[in-house]
């Protein structure tokens, strides 16, 4: 399998995937591409890859999937021992809608916080629309780890804790207190669980160092 993505100190849609096929396990190639180039070279690199002119995309034999959610069902499917899904039909059902959420959602927050994994953590002064946003993801995440009972969204790692990982980044770089909107404690407790694990600090280090 090869796995297209891009700068890893911003592509946040590259970060999810390539967090579950390394929980998977599986050998991969991962292709690098340099995001933000001038004069639409970035969508002329990705082109040759992806039919969207975006990243990420996975490579498996002849298939070509090229959204990071359809990629992540594709891996939980193809490495069903590596449980990237809870086991529990509702905790799963409840993941996926997690998931599925920030995939389509949250707009605010990805606009004035980008992910930025090579910036110092900063203070920032915040819209009401991204609070708006962070005050749903703390009720979401309070939700689900009441449900599950933690340590992740759905009890053990899931597809839905690697779409939150650069929300994570976000509430890290930017200042964000979650305990200014709701939080009892625990959503700061996964996060920087979250942001501890291996895989994560592997993509970290490698976007401190440049890619």
């Amino acid at each position: 399998m090869e796995l297209v993505i891009g700068t890893k100190r911003w592509s946040t849609w590259s970060l999810r995937p390539w967090l579950a096929l390394k929980r998977t396990g599986a050998p991969f190639t991962e292709t690098l591409i340099a995001l933000r180039q001038a004069d639409h070279q970035t969508e002329a690199a990705i082109l040759p890859h992806s039919p969207s002119g975006m990243v990420p995309a996975l490579k498996d034999g002849d298939l070509l999937i090229w959204d990071s959610l359809a990629i992540c069902e594709y891996l939980a499917e193809k490495f069903p021992d590596a449980r990237l899904w809870p086991a529990d039909p509702a905790l799963r059902a409840l993941a996926r809608a997690a998931a599925s959420e920030m995939h389509s959602g949250f707009q605010s927050l990805r606009g004035e916080c980008p992910m930025a994994l090579e910036t110092a953590p900063k203070v920032a002064t915040l819209s009401e629309a991204t609070q708006k946003n962070i005050r749903r993801i703390v009720a979401l995440w309070s939700q689900l780890l009441t449900r599950s009972g933690g340590p992740f969204l759905a009890g053990e790692w899931s597809i839905a804790d690697a779409f939150y990982a650069p929300v994570a980044t976000r509430f890290r770089t930017y200042g964000v207190h979650l305990s200014d909107y709701g939080d009892d404690g625990r959503c700061g407790t996964y996060m920087t669980r979250l942001l501890a694990t291996p895989e994560f600090l592997e993509w970290e280090a490698a976007a401190k160092a440049g890619a």
